[in-house]
């Protein structure tokens, strides 16, 4: 006969109800600072990789941080059906470009790089989109607004990589490695211009164009965008 349970006993049914409310709430509590925790993701990417490159560690490890930073960015985007379309995209990429790496087929783990680069982009896109569209200045607007620019810088710097990797010699280095290609981005990115690392064709020197130009606008349509958030909300 089953022993009846005493009114002092802790049923396990009172506290499911809360544990599943946890678990349910873990998306919405990381969709409220979805842009924060890519940004740090981001920043920690890009310390660790030259970090890595020093130490003479694998490659495996750089991409799957970019790997890991590409699914923040991606789950960082507001449409639910846009943002499984994106995952689904990006982890079947990465799976491919493992096994083409693994059978021996660089052109085909090339154009699959190329395709992560550009869903890299056009994430950087959609933060800028959400940073600018804000009604008012909060943290999060904030993050939104520097990811876009890690990503760009990152994802440019992947683009040139390839650049490289498809026709050697697009640029001037001594050894033009992905953490060369990122430290390359960010400079033209920034306009700092060392000179250390040069574009020599035609197509490489345009992106750099694209993404000197674009990294001075953004400054300035990001503090512009910012100011008039700040007077709008003094006034409020």
């Amino acid at each position: 006969m089953p022993r009846r349970r005493t009114a002092t006993e802790p049923s396990d049914k009172t506290h499911l109800p809360s544990g599943l409310s946890t678990i349910r709430s873990l998306p919405h509590a990381y969709l409220a600072r979805r842009y924060a925790i890519l940004f740090y993701t981001l920043v920690f990417t890009i310390v660790i990789s030259p970090v890595t490159a020093a130490l003479g560690l694998t490659g495996d490890l750089i991409e799957a941080l970019l790997a890991v930073s590409l699914i923040a960015a991606v789950t960082s985007v507001t449409s639910p059906r846009t943002r499984n379309v994106l995952l689904a995209i990006v982890l079947a990429l990465w799976l491919a470009r493992h096994v083409t790496a693994w059978t021996g087929h660089p052109t085909l783990s090339h154009l699959l790089l190329s395709a992560w680069t550009l869903i890299g982009l056009l994430a950087a896109v959609a933060a800028l989109r959400f940073a600018m569209r804000g009604v008012k200045v909060d943290a999060e607007h904030l993050y939104a607004a520097l990811s876009a620019y890690l990503l760009a810088g990152v994802y440019f710097g992947l683009l040139y990589w390839v650049l490289e990797d498809i026709q050697p010699g697009t640029f001037v280095a001594t050894n033009f490695s992905r953490s060369a290609a990122i430290y390359y981005s960010f400079v033209t990115l920034s306009t700092i211009g060392y000179g250390d690392i040069v574009p020599k064709s035609d197509v490489a020197r345009g992106f750099a164009v694209i993404e000197g130009v674009g990294g001075q606008l953004f400054l300035a349509v990001l503090v512009a965008r910012l100011m008039t958030l700040y007077h709008g909300s003094r006034q409020d």
